[in-house]
C-alpha cells in the first residue's frame, strides 16, 4: 500500500510540474504570466486570462524588447542598437573606408556585423566591390546602409 501511495504522489508531483511548464509554454511571458503565475496550472480559464492579459496590455512585446516580465531579450536587439548608433555617428567615415576597402571604422563595422576575423578581409572586399549598391544616393539613411551591406554579402 505504501508503494502504491508513493507512486501516486510521485506521478502527481511530476504531472503538476508538467502542467505548470505547459501553462508557461502556452502563454509565454508577460504581465498575465506574472499575475497568474502558478495559478493557471491545468486551468483553461486561467490560461486564457493569462493570454488575454498578455495581449491586451502589450506586455509581451515590451517584455521581449526590455527583457522583463519573465521574457528574455534577444541578444541581437542590443547589438542592432549599438550598430545603428555606430553607423549614425560614423556614416561619412564608413562610406570613405568602404570605398577604400580598409580602415578602423570599417573594421569595427564588420566586427559589429558579426563577421568572423578570418572572413573579415573577404567581407570588406565584397563591401568595397559593391559600394554603389550600399550607398545608393547622397541621402541614404543608416538603416539602408546596414541592410544594403548585409544584402550584398549574402
Amino acid at each position: 500500500m505504501k508503494k502504491l501511495l508513493l507512486g501516486f504522489l510521485l506521478s502527481l508531483a511530476v504531472s503538476g510540474a508538467s502542467y505548470a511548464a505547459q501553462a508557461h509554454t502556452n502563454t509565454g511571458c508577460g504581465l498575465g504570466t506574472l499575475l497568474f503565475q502558478n495559478k493557471a496550472d491545468n486551468s483553461i480559464v486561467l490560461q486564457v486570462l493569462q493570454s488575454t492579459t498578455n495581449g491586451s496590455f502589450g506586455s509581451q512585446t515590451f517584455g521581449i524588447s526590455s527583457g522583463t516580465s519573465e521574457c528574455q531579450q534577444p541578444s541581437k536587439i542590443a547589438q542592432n542598437e549599438k550598430l545603428n548608433e555606430f553607423v549614425r555617428a560614423n556614416m561619412d567615415n564608413l562610406a570613405k573606408e568602404i570605398a577604400m576597402g580598409k580602415g578602423e571604422t570599417l573594421d569595427t563595422f564588420v566586427e559589429m556585423l558579426g563577421v568572423t576575423p578570418g572572413q573579415g578581409d573577404a567581407y570588406k572586399a565584397t563591401l568595397q566591390a559593391n559600394f554603389n549598391k550600399i550607398f545608393t544616393s547622397d541621402k541614404i539613411v543608416l538603416a539602408e546602409v546596414i541592410d544594403n551591406s548585409v544584402a550584398v554579402t549574402r
